[in-house]
């Protein structure tokens, strides 16, 4: 891969991975605030159908594919790249697979199922919800932090090269 195809790659990753950040940081900061205010039942359903919605959206889509694009740049920088652009390339992936990827997996998506399978105005679910937005917000901190810090990482990988 040239040079340039390095530098398009790489711009490409941070981009769209500090779009990912964005989204998460808004959940973060605003929207699961906002739903925390709202009436345990009527914050349960409103999350149960932003879950229902997102997985149909540019993106998960997004979220998903950085993922094997991290690791597939990673191996090629691993063999083909030189100095800090190589180290901070095959850092974003250690970054993001783990911190976004895999929490993602691990953390926020079973809570987003369990959630689901629950009728938003039972005892059971509004005893969840307050369980919920503590547990899926503070994953959710985790997943902001770690798709910035991979988008910044790629982008000074791109300005070292």
């Amino acid at each position: 891969m040239p040079d340039q195809m390095e530098l398009a790659a790489l711009f490409a990753l941070g981009f769209f991975t500090l779009l990912v950040a964005g989204v998460f940081q808004a959940f973060s900061d605003f929207v699961m605030a906002g739903l925390k205010r709202a009436c345990p039942s009527a914050g349960a359903e409103a999350m149960q159908h932003i879950n229902r919605t997102v997985i149909r959206s540019v993106f998960v889509v997004s979220l998903l594919a950085i993922a094997p694009l991290s690791a597939a740049l990673a191996l090629y920088a691993a063999f083909n790249m030189e100095g800090s652009s190589r180290a901070l390339t095959i850092s974003a992936a250690v970054i993001y697979i783990p911190a976004v990827f895999l929490v993602t997996a691990a953390a926020n998506v079973p809570r987003n199922e369990r959630l689901d399978k629950m009728a938003a105005y039972s005892n059971e679910g509004r005893d969840y919800w307050a369980v919920y937005l503590r547990e899926w917000t503070g994953w959710n901190h985790v997943r902001t932090l770690g798709s910035a810090a991979t988008g910044a990482v790629y982008m000074l990988a791109a300005i070292a090269l």
